[in-house]
């Protein structure tokens, strides 16, 4: 089965300290080198850039030619990436999170999944019972959503701005803390 990743999941993956839930799910996983950059990437996590430093064998990373296509170009780089691999490739899924990437991915033909799909199918398959057992709270699991709608929001906020200037953001992270969506005394660190 050949799996191509974006950036986020593999992100919020490594802060839960679950990454290996990608290699119990699908074996291998494959990132552009763009995605691969932005792991690397100064603002990211030190867990991130220790992990893409040192990657596991079951993570293969591939260059790839961006043609021109006025279509992905609303997308990051790494999205963009992740498509086209995945296209070249024939990979049986891709893993998105971004609603439009996952919108052009699926009118391209390709299968999608994203991080809470990942999430689901790991607990079907009771991978997630290792956390607990690990005696990391499965709140670190709403926390993952917590934060992947924050950045959805965020992102889509950015894209607004980039396209019409009078468009504001609101995004709000006091002192770097989350309230939990799906339970209302929750409360979860940013790293």
């Amino acid at each position: 089965m050949i799996v191509v990743s974006d950036t986020s999941p593999i992100c919020y993956l490594l802060l839960i300290n679950q990454i290996d839930i990608l290699k119990a799910l699908y074996n291998s996983i494959v990132i552009p080198q763009t995605v691969a950059d932005e792991l690397r990437a100064s603002e990211s996590p030190l867990v991130v850039k220790r992990w893409i430093a040192q990657h596991p064998d079951w993570l293969e990373i591939q260059s790839i030619k961006i043609p021109q296509e006025f279509e992905l170009e609303k997308l990051d780089p790494g999205e963009r990436e992740a498509i086209l691999l995945a296209e070249k490739l024939k990979a049986n899924l891709i893993i998105l999170d971004d609603k439009a990437a996952r919108q052009i991915a699926t009118e391209r033909g390709l299968n999608i999944i994203g991080l809470l799909g990942i999430l689901k199918d790991a607990a079907q398959l009771d991978l997630l019972a290792e956390l607990e057992r690990q005696g990391q709270p499965i709140g670190a699991i709403d926390l993952v959503i917590a934060a992947h709608y924050a950045q959805s929001f965020y992102d889509r906020s950015q894209r607004n701005l980039r396209s019409d200037s009078r468009i504001g953001t609101s995004l709000i992270l006091a002192n770097r803390r989350i309230i939990n969506p799906f339970s209302a005394n929750s409360q979860f660190s940013l790293p």
